[in-house]
């Protein structure tokens, strides 16, 4: 069993960047899935979407989601869903992230939110001319 992986974000963001991440490390075992929340949708529909996606996807070693940024809907239908020791919610998905946790397939639910976290620091950096 491994920790699943919910992304929840804009329209199209969460799929690109699991495409991204995939063509990147093809052979990722976890099990992730994206959602999309569009801005005219209803946000209880979607919190009961994501909930039955959550419930997919946690095997006992509970779900990391992913959001795109903190505070937007998306964000704030996860965080409702937030569960200690079950569902952790971290903002700020980006690919250096994705690729982080690609891996790092075994680790827990809290070893997968400081990988998420150390891939997001490590993953920006000033890049001045030579």
């Amino acid at each position: 069993m491994s920790t699943g992986i919910l992304i929840i974000t804009h329209p199209g963001i969460g799929s690109a960047m699991l495409s991204s991440a995939r063509h990147i490390l093809p052979d990722c075992p976890l099990r992730i899935r994206c959602l999309d929340v569009p801005n005219d949708a209803a946000p209880e529909h979607l919190q009961r979407e994501a909930a039955d996606l959550l419930d997919r996807l946690d095997q006992g070693e509970g779900v990391l989601i992913l959001t795109d940024i903190f505070g937007a809907t998306p964000n704030n239908i996860a965080r409702r869903l937030a569960e200690p020791g079950r569902v952790n919610v971290l903002a700020g998905l980006s690919l250096p992230m994705l690729v982080r946790l690609f891996n790092y397939p075994d680790e827990d639910l809290n070893g997968l939110c400081k990988a998420a976290i150390h891939g997001v620091m490590r993953g920006i950096g000033q890049c001045n001319g030579a």
